[in-house]
């Protein structure tokens, strides 16, 4: 897993989109905006986890 910075009363942006393995789960969180960080040296799909290019 990548991990996560939140905490109990973080803000989140939340979209739709199932996750295949967790029954009930429709929504997934958006990275890098409100109070969820990106992550950090990733280079593939950056623009999914909020990642500049090169860090």
């Amino acid at each position: 897993g990548i991990g996560h910075n939140l905490q109990e009363h973080s803000i989140v942006l939340v979209r739709g989109g199932r996750v295949k393995d967790l029954p009930g789960v429709r929504y997934k969180i958006i990275r890098a905006a409100l109070d969820t960080a990106g992550v950090r040296d990733r280079i593939q799909s950056r623009s999914k986890y909020g990642a500049k290019r090169g860090s």
